[in-house]
This record gives structure tokens, sequence and C-alpha cells, in this order.
């Protein structure tokens, strides 16, 4: 158990990564998409796109995630008194996949945390969030727990192949052997459509990949 005196060196203690069995051999999607042969194995660099199976969604591999951290790394769930999810992927407008996964710590209700739900930054954010937690005046001692879990899936097309589904559980605490270091962070936030999701009953994005690189770009040269 941490101790509850003033954290220092706060960051990643530890991680648990969960794939799903399933995936997508990259070059027989070449094969079927009939494009030149290595333009995803050689120019995304991906073997394989993971795919869940019929009874998982985002919920399943955070779970999954999860209790394999807890387990791994014999953290007993009273540990615990944050946990943060980071995700674009709905299961439910309104119930959070961080409430869902409060069944993995029994009578251990006193869990802060929510799920931020947003493209691509959610599970940056939730773990930012987590570290200023063990940061501030309200840490209480205990670990944090973050979670980031998608499943992409992108319409007939270039961003296709990009696609795919994954989980990973963070342990946040002191003295860590990854620091992470607020001194160095900065922030640029603009309001564009490059991606958004209008549709609510598609899992298709809208997406304008070559804004996406210009606002990229253009937000680490006003950063740094």
């Amino acid at each position: 158990m941490v101790s509850s005196n003033r954290p220092s060196d706060v960051g990643i203690l530890a991680m648990e990564v969960h794939f799903p069995l399933d995936y997508v051999d990259q070059s027989e999607m070449e094969t079927f998409d009939g494009v030149d042969s290595g333009k995803y194995t050689l120019g995304l660099g991906q073997l394989g796109m993971a795919v869940p199976g019929d009874r998982e969604d985002v919920n399943a591999l955070a779970l999954t995630a999860v209790s394999r951290l807890l387990s791994k790394f014999q953290v007993s769930p009273d540990q615990v008194g944050r946990l943060e999810v980071g995700t674009e992927t709905l299961v439910d407008k309104s119930k959070s996949t961080k409430t869902v996964l409060m069944q993995l710590f029994g009578d251990n209700a006193d869990v802060d945390g929510a799920t931020v739900i947003n493209a691509c930054y959610g599970g940056t954010a939730a773990l930012l969030n987590a570290v200023a937690w063990v940061e501030s005046s309200f840490w209480d001692g205990r670990y944090a727990i973050v979670v980031a879990t998608d499943i992409a899936v992108y319409a007939k097309g270039p961003a296709r192949p990009s696609g795919g589904c994954a989980a990973v559980a963070m342990l946040i605490g002191p003295d860590a052997p990854m620091v992470l270091d607020c001194r160095t962070k900065a922030t640029h936030a603009t309001n564009v459509w490059d991606f958004y999701k209008p549709n609510v009953s598609s899992e298709y994005p809208t997406v304008d990949g070559k804004l996406s690189n210009s606002c990229y770009l253009h937000a680490l040269d006003e950063c740094y």
C-alpha cells in the first residue's frame, strides 16, 4: 500500500495489455482490397488487425485488462482509490464503462473517477486526470487505475486497415519507473471537424485525414 505522504515521481507503476484472439491477416486484407502487396504490412507496419468476438465489446476488453492487472501485480481492490477510463466507443449513452468495471472491486465502492469519451485523446485525458489526482491534495494514498480501450471500425476504404481493438490498464502511483513530468506538458485545443461520429446508429466515423495531419502539425508548432 502506498503512503499518504506528498507523492513524488508519479507515473505508471505497471501495465497490462489485452488483445482479442481473433484478427484479420493484413496480407489477406491487401489481397481482398486489391492493393499492392506490402501496402498495409509494410506501409502501416501491421501484420494483423485485432477484431472482437461476437460476445466482446469495450466493457469486456476493459474487464479483462483490469482483472489481469490486479491479479498479476497483486493489487487488492481496496488499494485502489480512482478509476479512469478513456474511450470513444460507446456501449451505452448513459451508463459508463467505469461503472461496469466496479464489479471487480468487491465491497470497495469508494473509487473516484469517470469515463472520458473522446476520439484519440480520451485515454490521454484519463491518464492525466489520474496523475493529477495522485499529485493533488485530494489523494488519499491509494493507487489509481487508468484504462484506455476502443474498438475502431471503418467503412470500406483506405482507413479500414488502420482499425482494430484492444485495452490497456495502467497502475498509477508515486515512485514509478515511468514518470510523467507534467512540467513538459502543453495543450492546444480547437474546434475542428477532422474526425467525428454524427450518426449514433453507425460505428463508422467521418474522417478528413489531410485535415487531421495539418491539425497535428499546427498543434505541435503551437505547443513547442
